[in-house]
Protein backbone atom coordinates (compact mmCIF):
# COMPACT_ATOMS: atom_id res chain seq x y z
CA UNK A 1 0.00 0.00 0.00
CA UNK A 2 1.99 2.76 -1.20
CA UNK A 3 1.79 5.70 1.71
CA UNK A 4 0.43 9.13 0.92
CA UNK A 5 1.99 12.31 2.01
CA UNK A 6 -0.13 13.27 4.91
CA UNK A 7 0.31 9.68 6.33
CA UNK A 8 3.76 10.53 6.44
CA UNK A 9 3.35 13.80 7.98
CA UNK A 10 0.57 12.03 11.04
CA UNK A 11 3.14 9.55 11.70
CA UNK A 12 6.04 12.31 11.93
CA UNK A 13 3.58 14.32 14.19
CA UNK A 14 3.00 10.58 16.27
CA UNK A 15 6.98 9.97 16.61
CA UNK A 16 7.34 13.83 18.15
CA UNK A 17 4.31 13.24 20.38
CA UNK A 18 5.82 10.02 21.84
CA UNK A 19 9.31 11.54 22.03
CA UNK A 20 7.90 14.55 24.20
CA UNK A 21 5.33 12.23 25.99
CA UNK A 22 8.48 9.96 27.54
CA UNK A 23 10.86 12.98 28.00
CA UNK A 24 8.66 15.16 30.18
CA UNK A 25 7.88 12.22 32.05
CA UNK A 26 11.33 11.50 32.76
CA UNK A 27 12.20 15.00 33.85
CA UNK A 28 8.92 15.02 35.48
CA UNK A 29 10.14 12.23 37.87
CA UNK A 30 13.15 14.04 38.45
CA UNK A 31 11.80 17.51 39.61
CA UNK A 32 9.39 15.57 42.33
CA UNK A 33 12.33 13.16 43.72
CA UNK A 34 14.11 16.56 43.91
CA UNK A 35 11.21 18.47 46.11
CA UNK A 36 10.45 15.10 47.94
CA UNK A 37 14.17 15.02 49.06
CA UNK A 38 13.90 18.58 50.26
CA UNK A 39 10.49 18.33 51.92
CA UNK A 40 12.13 14.46 53.64
CA UNK A 41 9.04 12.58 52.34
CA UNK A 42 9.81 9.03 53.61
CA UNK A 43 11.06 7.01 51.53
CA UNK A 44 8.23 4.28 51.52
CA UNK A 45 6.18 6.81 50.30
CA UNK A 46 8.43 7.77 47.70
CA UNK A 47 8.81 4.82 46.25
CA UNK A 48 5.45 3.81 46.00
CA UNK A 49 4.33 7.38 44.37
CA UNK A 50 6.56 9.04 42.56
CA UNK A 51 9.04 5.82 41.47
CA UNK A 52 5.98 3.36 40.98
CA UNK A 53 3.87 5.89 39.63
CA UNK A 54 6.25 8.26 38.05
CA UNK A 55 7.83 5.40 36.09
CA UNK A 56 4.23 4.23 34.48
CA UNK A 57 3.38 7.80 33.80
CA UNK A 58 3.61 7.62 29.93
CA UNK A 59 1.24 4.32 30.46
CA UNK A 60 -1.19 6.37 32.67
CA UNK A 61 -1.24 9.30 31.05
CA UNK A 62 -2.52 7.86 27.93
CA UNK A 63 -5.11 6.07 29.72
CA UNK A 64 -6.22 9.22 31.61
CA UNK A 65 -6.27 11.26 28.41
CA UNK A 66 -8.08 8.19 26.18
CA UNK A 67 -11.22 7.78 28.73
CA UNK A 68 -11.86 11.65 28.86
CA UNK A 69 -11.56 11.13 24.58
CA UNK A 70 -13.73 8.31 25.18
CA UNK A 71 -16.04 9.81 27.22
CA UNK A 72 -16.34 13.55 25.49
CA UNK A 73 -16.62 11.06 22.05
CA UNK A 74 -13.29 12.43 20.39
CA UNK A 75 -11.78 9.15 20.31
CA UNK A 76 -13.26 6.38 18.24
CA UNK A 77 -14.19 3.74 21.71
CA UNK A 78 -12.65 0.56 19.71
CA UNK A 79 -9.77 1.79 18.57
CA UNK A 80 -8.69 3.79 21.26
CA UNK A 81 -9.14 1.02 23.89
CA UNK A 82 -7.28 -1.43 21.95
CA UNK A 83 -4.68 0.74 21.54
CA UNK A 84 -3.89 2.30 25.49
CA UNK A 85 -4.50 -1.65 26.29
CA UNK A 86 -1.96 -2.95 24.23
CA UNK A 87 0.52 0.34 25.36
CA UNK A 88 0.23 -1.11 28.82
CA UNK A 89 0.53 -4.79 27.51
CA UNK A 90 3.45 -4.17 25.87
CA UNK A 91 4.88 -1.90 28.21
CA UNK A 92 4.92 -4.58 31.10
CA UNK A 93 6.08 -6.75 29.29
CA UNK A 94 8.94 -5.11 28.43
CA UNK A 95 9.62 -4.46 31.69
CA UNK A 96 8.75 -8.37 32.88
CA UNK A 97 11.07 -9.90 30.30
CA UNK A 98 13.42 -7.59 28.17
CA UNK A 99 14.72 -5.01 30.64
CA UNK A 100 15.22 -7.47 33.39
CA UNK A 101 16.68 -9.54 31.16
CA UNK A 102 19.45 -6.91 30.28
CA UNK A 103 19.20 -6.19 33.46
CA UNK A 104 20.48 -9.58 34.45
CA UNK A 105 22.94 -9.97 31.48
CA UNK A 106 24.39 -6.38 32.65
CA UNK A 107 25.09 -6.98 35.49
CA UNK A 108 25.48 -10.68 36.30
CA UNK A 109 23.73 -12.68 39.45
CA UNK A 110 20.82 -11.16 41.40
CA UNK A 111 19.82 -13.08 44.39
CA UNK A 112 16.28 -12.42 44.65
CA UNK A 113 15.02 -13.09 48.53
CA UNK A 114 11.62 -14.69 49.86
CA UNK A 115 10.50 -11.24 51.30
CA UNK A 116 10.98 -9.84 48.13
CA UNK A 117 9.14 -12.73 46.41
CA UNK A 118 6.27 -12.39 48.78
CA UNK A 119 6.04 -8.40 49.05
CA UNK A 120 6.59 -7.94 45.11
CA UNK A 121 6.63 -10.53 42.60
CA UNK A 122 3.61 -12.64 43.62
CA UNK A 123 1.11 -9.17 43.95
CA UNK A 124 2.87 -8.43 40.56
CA UNK A 125 1.10 -12.26 39.39
CA UNK A 126 -1.50 -11.24 41.55
CA UNK A 127 -2.06 -8.28 39.13
CA UNK A 128 -1.78 -9.94 35.70
CA UNK A 129 -4.06 -12.50 37.07
CA UNK A 130 -6.77 -10.40 37.95
CA UNK A 131 -6.67 -7.83 35.06
CA UNK A 132 -6.85 -11.44 32.47
CA UNK A 133 -10.21 -12.22 34.87
CA UNK A 134 -11.82 -8.95 34.52
CA UNK A 135 -11.12 -8.70 30.99
CA UNK A 136 -11.99 -12.05 30.10
CA UNK A 137 -15.23 -11.24 28.88
CA UNK A 138 -13.96 -8.29 26.56
CA UNK A 139 -14.70 -6.02 28.78
CA UNK A 140 -13.14 -3.64 31.18
CA UNK A 141 -16.39 -2.75 32.79
CA UNK A 142 -16.62 0.97 35.62
CA UNK A 143 -17.10 -1.89 38.30
CA UNK A 144 -14.02 -3.99 37.03
CA UNK A 145 -11.58 -0.78 36.88
CA UNK A 146 -12.65 0.32 40.56
CA UNK A 147 -12.18 -3.17 41.54
CA UNK A 148 -8.28 -3.11 40.14
CA UNK A 149 -7.99 0.23 41.71
CA UNK A 150 -8.98 -0.80 45.09
CA UNK A 151 -6.45 -3.90 44.56
CA UNK A 152 -3.38 -1.42 44.20
CA UNK A 153 -5.03 0.72 47.14
CA UNK A 154 -4.76 -2.67 49.51
CA UNK A 155 -1.57 -3.29 48.03
CA UNK A 156 -0.25 0.01 49.00
CA UNK A 157 -1.54 -0.48 52.16
CA UNK A 158 -0.02 -3.41 53.20
CA UNK A 159 3.31 -2.31 52.03
CA UNK A 160 3.35 0.76 54.17
CA UNK A 161 2.57 -1.19 57.01
CA UNK A 162 4.96 -3.82 56.53
CA UNK A 163 7.87 -1.89 54.77
CA UNK A 164 10.41 -0.29 57.37
CA UNK A 165 12.38 1.19 54.50
CA UNK A 166 13.16 1.36 50.70
CA UNK A 167 15.83 1.77 48.54
CA UNK A 168 15.05 4.71 45.60
CA UNK A 169 16.97 6.49 42.84
CA UNK A 170 16.92 9.68 45.00
CA UNK A 171 17.96 12.73 43.58
CA UNK A 172 19.83 15.73 45.32
CA UNK A 173 17.45 18.10 47.09
CA UNK A 174 15.83 20.22 45.63
CA UNK A 175 17.59 24.06 45.33
CA UNK A 176 14.09 26.10 44.72
CA UNK A 177 11.26 24.04 45.13
CA UNK A 178 8.78 26.85 44.56
CA UNK A 179 10.64 26.60 40.63
CA UNK A 180 10.94 23.09 40.62
CA UNK A 181 6.61 22.82 41.44
CA UNK A 182 5.78 25.09 38.71
CA UNK A 183 8.29 23.28 36.11
CA UNK A 184 7.24 19.84 37.18
CA UNK A 185 2.96 21.19 36.92
CA UNK A 186 4.31 22.40 33.46
CA UNK A 187 6.14 19.39 32.45
CA UNK A 188 2.60 17.08 33.77
CA UNK A 189 0.61 19.04 31.46
CA UNK A 190 3.00 18.73 28.55
CA UNK A 191 2.79 14.55 28.96
CA UNK A 192 -0.96 15.12 28.81
CA UNK A 193 -1.07 17.15 25.94
CA UNK A 194 1.46 15.09 24.08
CA UNK A 195 -0.81 11.76 24.99
CA UNK A 196 -3.61 13.52 23.65
CA UNK A 197 -2.00 14.66 20.34
CA UNK A 198 -0.31 10.43 20.39
CA UNK A 199 -3.39 8.98 20.85
CA UNK A 200 -5.46 11.04 17.95
CA UNK A 201 -2.36 10.61 15.28
CA UNK A 202 -2.73 6.93 16.07
CA UNK A 203 -6.36 6.58 15.35
CA UNK A 204 -5.49 8.50 12.04
CA UNK A 205 -3.26 5.64 11.52
CA UNK A 206 -4.80 2.82 12.39
CA UNK A 207 -7.94 3.86 10.44
CA UNK A 208 -5.80 4.30 7.71
CA UNK A 209 -3.38 1.38 7.37
CA UNK A 210 -6.21 -1.04 8.45
CA UNK A 211 -3.90 -2.24 11.44
CA UNK A 212 -4.63 -3.58 14.39
CA UNK A 213 -5.04 -0.90 17.54
CA UNK A 214 -3.56 -3.13 20.05
CA UNK A 215 -0.38 -4.09 18.13
CA UNK A 216 0.10 -0.72 17.56
CA UNK A 217 0.18 0.25 21.07
CA UNK A 218 2.45 -2.76 21.81
CA UNK A 219 5.38 -1.14 19.49
CA UNK A 220 4.93 2.19 20.66
CA UNK A 221 3.52 3.18 23.70
CA UNK A 222 4.26 -0.10 25.19
CA UNK A 223 8.18 0.46 23.86
CA UNK A 224 8.54 3.82 24.56
CA UNK A 225 6.69 4.01 27.68
CA UNK A 226 9.44 1.58 29.28
CA UNK A 227 11.85 4.20 28.62
CA UNK A 228 12.36 5.33 32.23
CA UNK A 229 12.54 2.13 33.19
CA UNK A 230 15.27 1.64 31.18
CA UNK A 231 16.91 4.43 32.44
CA UNK A 232 16.82 2.77 35.81
CA UNK A 233 18.27 -0.56 34.92
CA UNK A 234 20.92 1.09 32.86
CA UNK A 235 21.86 3.12 36.47
CA UNK A 236 21.36 0.42 38.36
CA UNK A 237 23.98 -1.71 36.53
CA UNK A 238 26.67 1.23 36.79
CA UNK A 239 26.06 1.88 40.37
CA UNK A 240 26.20 -1.74 41.23
CA UNK A 241 22.45 -1.60 43.08
CA UNK A 242 20.42 -4.34 40.66
CA UNK A 243 17.40 -5.01 43.68
CA UNK A 244 16.64 -1.28 43.18
CA UNK A 245 16.00 -1.80 39.12
CA UNK A 246 14.22 -5.23 40.28
CA UNK A 247 12.35 -2.91 42.36
CA UNK A 248 11.06 -0.50 39.93
CA UNK A 249 10.25 -2.82 37.04
CA UNK A 250 8.04 -4.92 39.40
CA UNK A 251 6.50 -2.30 40.50
CA UNK A 252 5.32 -0.75 37.18
CA UNK A 253 4.10 -4.17 36.17
CA UNK A 254 1.34 -4.06 39.25
CA UNK A 255 1.09 -0.09 38.58
CA UNK A 256 0.55 -0.73 34.90
CA UNK A 257 -2.65 -2.70 34.95
CA UNK A 258 -3.88 -1.79 38.53
CA UNK A 259 -3.83 1.80 38.09
CA UNK A 260 -3.50 2.40 34.37
CA UNK A 261 -6.49 -0.65 33.23
CA UNK A 262 -8.03 0.41 36.29
CA UNK A 263 -8.37 4.17 36.07
CA UNK A 264 -9.48 4.16 32.60
CA UNK A 265 -11.82 1.59 32.85
CA UNK A 266 -13.34 3.69 35.85
CA UNK A 267 -13.76 6.36 33.95
CA UNK A 268 -14.43 5.19 30.18
CA UNK A 269 -14.69 1.38 30.32
CA UNK A 270 -12.82 -0.19 27.83
CA UNK A 271 -13.23 -2.65 24.34
CA UNK A 272 -10.51 -5.10 25.43
CA UNK A 273 -8.78 -7.38 22.60
CA UNK A 274 -9.42 -10.70 22.53
CA UNK A 275 -5.24 -10.89 21.68
CA UNK A 276 -4.74 -9.28 24.96
CA UNK A 277 -6.78 -12.55 27.27
CA UNK A 278 -5.55 -14.60 25.05
CA UNK A 279 -2.38 -13.83 24.20
CA UNK A 280 -0.76 -11.08 26.04
CA UNK A 281 -2.04 -11.50 29.70
CA UNK A 282 -1.78 -15.52 29.85
CA UNK A 283 1.85 -15.41 28.15
CA UNK A 284 2.52 -12.66 30.91
CA UNK A 285 1.21 -14.91 33.50
CA UNK A 286 2.78 -18.07 32.43
CA UNK A 287 6.36 -16.72 31.94
CA UNK A 288 6.10 -14.78 35.33
CA UNK A 289 5.23 -18.03 37.57
CA UNK A 290 7.65 -20.38 35.34
CA UNK A 291 10.90 -18.23 35.81
CA UNK A 292 9.69 -17.94 40.03
CA UNK A 293 9.77 -21.61 39.99
CA UNK A 294 12.81 -22.09 38.26
CA UNK A 295 14.65 -19.52 40.17
CA UNK A 296 13.54 -20.51 43.55
CA UNK A 297 13.57 -24.20 43.24
CA UNK A 298 16.17 -25.10 40.66
CA UNK A 299 18.23 -22.07 41.35
CA UNK A 300 17.82 -21.33 44.82
CA UNK A 301 17.02 -18.16 44.49
CA UNK A 302 19.33 -16.51 42.13
CA UNK A 303 18.70 -14.69 38.78
CA UNK A 304 22.07 -15.36 36.58
CA UNK A 305 22.79 -14.18 33.10
CA UNK A 306 21.09 -17.86 31.83
CA UNK A 307 17.98 -16.49 33.14
CA UNK A 308 18.09 -12.88 31.63
CA UNK A 309 19.09 -14.70 28.28
CA UNK A 310 15.85 -16.56 28.57
CA UNK A 311 14.14 -13.46 29.56
CA UNK A 312 15.00 -12.01 26.44
CA UNK A 313 14.25 -14.59 24.43
CA UNK A 314 10.52 -14.79 25.97
CA UNK A 315 9.73 -11.10 24.83
CA UNK A 316 10.38 -11.88 21.15
CA UNK A 317 8.72 -15.11 21.57
CA UNK A 318 5.71 -13.02 22.93
CA UNK A 319 6.09 -10.84 19.90
CA UNK A 320 6.76 -13.51 17.43
CA UNK A 321 3.67 -15.03 18.83
CA UNK A 322 1.26 -12.14 18.58
CA UNK A 323 2.14 -10.98 14.87
CA UNK A 324 1.41 -14.68 13.96
CA UNK A 325 -1.73 -15.71 15.66
CA UNK A 326 -3.18 -12.46 16.02
CA UNK A 327 -1.89 -10.18 12.94
CA UNK A 328 -5.20 -8.01 12.94
CA UNK A 329 -4.98 -7.02 16.20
Amino acid sequence: MPVSGGLLTQIAIGTVALYTLVTAASRAIGRLLALAEYYDVDEVLVGMTVLALGTSLPELSSHLVASLGILSGVLEYQVTSAVVIGGNTGSSTVQQLLLVGVLLIGYGTVHVSRRFVYESYLPMLGAIGATMLVAWDGTISRLDGVLLLGLYLIYVGAIITRRESTQSLREAPSKNPRRDTVVATGLLVLVLLSASLLLSVVEVVVDTLAIGGSMVGVVTIGVAAALPELTAVMDAIRRRSPHVALGTLVGSNIVNPLVGIGLGGALSTYSVPSSVVLWDLPFKLIAGVGLLGWALYWREGEFTRTEGGYMLGLYFAFLAGRLVLFPGQ
